[in-house]
């Protein structure tokens, strides 16, 4: 009995009801293993109701110099098939160019480009976010350079597709180490 009972125990651990739309929806969290350690997570935000993330843009503070506190990644901006979803960010940095999928995509899996801590040195945590559209094109943000490239995501399920956020992100520590965006959980909406 206990075997048959497996896959409906899976299926409640992937799908959860989430407050945040209009009511209940459905929804998936999808996340990376390789995020930084530093900061809380802020309130989950999602696009408007029955709309998608078709594309994205990064709040990106470029290098400072060799002596001075670095950022990089400060925020990610959803945008949606109408309007847009922005979660917790980090207060440097400016707003990149969008990117988005084709026609009638949505964004569906992601990466982060994540500098491990350094120690005694300078930290930025998480630099860049690549995504993944629903026919496959992959759409690198402008971010910065650091760090490497952790696994891809898990896809949301088909036909469903990105439509919220959570961040993760270091307050500024006033004198000491600054990070901003350290890590990020997409929500996949049916």
């Amino acid at each position: 009995m206990a075997l048959s009972l497996c896959p409906w125990v899976a299926l409640v651990v992937l799908v959860v009801p989430v407050q945040g739309r209009l009511g209940t929806a459905f929804t998936e969290v999808i996340s990376v293993e390789n995020g930084g350690p530093w900061g809380d997570w802020g309130d989950a935000e999602f696009c408007p109701d029955n709309t998608y993330a078709t594309g994205f843009q990064l709040k990106v503070e470029p290098h400072r110099g060799f002596f001075r506190d670095d950022t990089a990644l400060n925020g990610i901006r959803l945008l949606c098939s109408t309007g847009m979803a922005t979660a917790n960010e980090g207060p440097r940095g400016s707003w990149s160019y969008p990117l988005s999928c084709g026609h009638s995509q949505r964004l569906v899996s992601f990466r982060l480009r994540v500098e491990a801590p350094r120690g005694l040195w300078d930290d930025t945590a998480a630099n860049n976010l690549e995504v993944t559209c629903s026919d496959g094109t992959v759409l690198e943000g402008q971010g910065g350079p650091a760090g490497v490239w952790g696994n891809r995501s898990a896809s949301c399920p088909f036909g469903w597709g990105i439509c919220g956020l959570q961040t993760r992100v270091e307050p500024p520590q006033r004198g000491g180490d600054d990070t901003g965006l350290n890590d990020v959980k997409f929500f996949c909406c049916i």
